[in-house]
């Protein structure tokens, strides 16, 4: 058997009364993932656990079945196991964006959605002018980037989190005084990065250009490297991950599943949609599991972007579940066993709030030799993948997920 999971970042949305009360998933043309609702089950399931924050941290752990509550120490060590960067005992990452502040506030929480290069340069200035051991920052992709603060540098106790900031995506033109972290450090990093960044060449040039400056850092999320059990042990198959954000493929790493890179993988609009699929087939004549994650969906929601969101929606579609099918049905369907498709969202990303929220999220799980025919009564009474359709289906916690993914039985 090769089981496939397909996860399209934040496309969970609510109703849009610009477009006739229609989420973004209804609006979209969405005909591969349709089929795998209506040929399959569907239903929703919980991703984000009560007290804890809607990210894709928490929901991509729930969803692979390891409990948040248990093994989550935050993002920062996630990302950095991501970019292979080695974390010593007591030793704690954080998430740094790149963000653009201005008069006072945070005016973007992606640098004007900087470019790779660009970040790089923005980095090593930061490593330039700070020059302590022990203090080390990290480039990313774009905006999203890891400071590392050496055990010397923190107080915490054993088990705590050291959150930093709110995540800025949230706070979009707050006042940066009032989200300041607490720790003393922390505070001292984010106001120096502005006096180090601003004035930049590379900010100089941005703004020339009329583009907005990543003229600041801010931490957040914070922690140590966590421990996990292999995927392997828990559910008997060996597999990848595909993604191109680092946060993603460090949850991977933790769990003992292969990274692919895929050339062009951006973690934004312009992603390798076909690249990604393409390498996800042939991870699979070598193992039988693959994790493929998109994560434009939810850059276009936190711009607020509805037409640009449903692009996304549509491309991942077209370019990323389609393709898979079709390479599955190619390799795989007259195999003994088959292949299972799991299509969901990690958690909601209206468009509306441009923020994460904790709603229960919809899903469709495919089993190529247990197809329904149109005669047969299944989950999806409306014959499409969207929000409102998924609740006539399953109702899941995130716990459940998993063993019925992995279920030699179809339901």
């Amino acid at each position: 058997m090769k089981y496939v999971i397909l996860i399209g970042d934040g496309m969970a949305d609510y109703p849009i009364p610009e477009h006739g009360g229609k989420t973004a998933l209804q609006i979209a043309n969405t005909s591969n993932l349709d089929f795998i609702a209506t040929a399959g089950m569907c239903g929703v399931v919980k991703t984000i656990p009560e007290g804890m924050d809607a990210g894709s941290d928490i929901a991509t752990l729930s969803i692979l079945g390891y409990e948040p509550a248990r093994y989550y120490t935050g993002r920062g060590p996630l990302e950095a196991m991501g970019m292979h960067i080695p974390l010593d005992e007591g030793d704690v990452a954080f998430r740094c964006n790149l963000i653009t502040e201005k008069e006072g506030r945070i005016e973007d929480y992606s640098g004007g959605h900087i470019t790779n290069d660009e970040a790089k340069g923005l980095i090593a200035a930061l490593n330039e002018e700070f020059s302590v051991e022990g203090i080390e920052f990290y480039p990313g992709v774009s905006y999203r980037n890891v400071l590392v603060l050496k055990s010397e540098y923190v107080s915490l106790e054993e088990g705590e989190i050291e959150l930093g900031g709110a995540p800025p995506h949230d706070i979009i033109g707050a006042q940066v005084d009032a989200e300041l972290p607490e720790d003393e450090l922390l505070r001292h990093v984010t106001l120096t990065s502005k006096k180090i960044l601003d004035a930049h060449e590379i900010n100089e040039r941005r703004a020339a250009e009329n583009q907005r400056k990543a003229n600041m850092v801010w931490l957040w999320s914070g922690g140590r490297k966590p421990v996990m059990p292999a995927f392997s042990e828990l559910y008997g198959v060996s597999g990848s991950v595909i993604s191109g954000v680092y946060l993603v493929k460090g949850v991977g790493r933790y769990v003992g599943l292969d990274v692919i890179d895929v050339p062009g993988a951006t973690g934004y609009i312009d992603t390798n949609y076909e690249g990604k699929a393409e390498y996800a087939i042939t991870s699979l004549k070598a193992k039988d599991f693959v994790l493929v994650h998109v994560e434009a969906p939810d850059e276009a929601a936190h711009l607020g972007d509805i037409d640009m969101k449903v692009k996304a929606i549509e491309d991942f579609d077209a370019l990323v579940v389609g393709k898979v099918l079709r390479g599955l049905e190619d390799e795989f369907a007259d195999t003994d066993e088959g292949y299972k498709v799991l299509v969901m969202p990690d958690h909601y990303t209206p468009v509306s709030l441009k923020v994460h929220t904790k709603e229960p999220v919809p899903f469709a799980i495919y089993h190529s030799h247990h197809r329904r025919s149109s005669n047969e009564k299944g989950d999806n009474k409306t014959g499409g993948f969207d929000e409102i359709s998924a609740k006539d289906g399953r109702q899941l916690e995130a716990r459940d997920l998993m063993p019925l993914f992995f279920s030699k039985h179809f339901s």
